[in-house]
């Protein structure tokens, strides 16, 4: 749902240490804000499923876990769907707290030009009740392409990802009021 300027979270006051990346001359990065009109438990109990990211990102085909069982430090082999320019992409989690609401995973290998991906993502709980989510990556710009280009892309994926996951929340929460 759009807001007004005056009605927007402040995304620098909302995202604090998590959100400040230092960027090597190669890299890119951006930050994207999404505001979810479900309560944040029901958010993050979606997103902090790292053995299960399809549950609301529609790129990935399947998910199985080639290490650990979403603990810091699990690995995770990601299927996309076809169509987009890769086939897979094996992800670790780097980080993961569920008191702040916090997930950090990178892109450690597959068939894609995603190198040194890291994304970063914050649940915040909004003033009318619902969840601000916030998520940033940095990710190196591949030989032959500029950082607008490489951050499109990544912006443009992610965003997908974003208005998902508000859809989802939001059927979810809608549904469980009404029973």
């Amino acid at each position: 749902m759009p807001f007004n300027q005056a009605q927007r979270p402040n995304t620098l006051e909302m995202s604090g240490q998590y959100h400040n990346h230092v960027l090597l001359p190669h890299q890119c990065s951006s930050t994207l804000v999404q505001t979810i009109l479900a309560p944040l438990s029901l958010v993050w109990s979606l997103v902090r499923r790292f053995d299960n990211p399809q549950a609301y990102k529609h790129f990935i085909k399947s998910c199985i876990m080639s290490a650990g069982n979403g603990e810091i430090g699990s690995m995770r082999e990601v299927r996309v769907v076809s169509g987009l320019p890769a086939v897979t992409s094996t992800e670790r989690l780097d980080f993961l707290d569920d008191d702040s609401h916090v997930i950090i995973f990178s892109i450690v290998g597959g068939d894609h030009r995603l190198s040194n991906y890291q994304s970063t993502m914050t649940l915040h709980e909004s003033s009318e009740g619902g969840t601000v989510v916030i998520e940033s990556y940095v990710v190196d710009v591949p030989s032959g392409s500029t950082k607008e280009e490489t951050c499109l892309f990544a912006d443009t994926i992610v965003g997908c990802n974003l208005k998902s996951l508000a859809r989802i929340s939001e059927k979810m929460a809608s549904a469980s009021s009404n029973t």
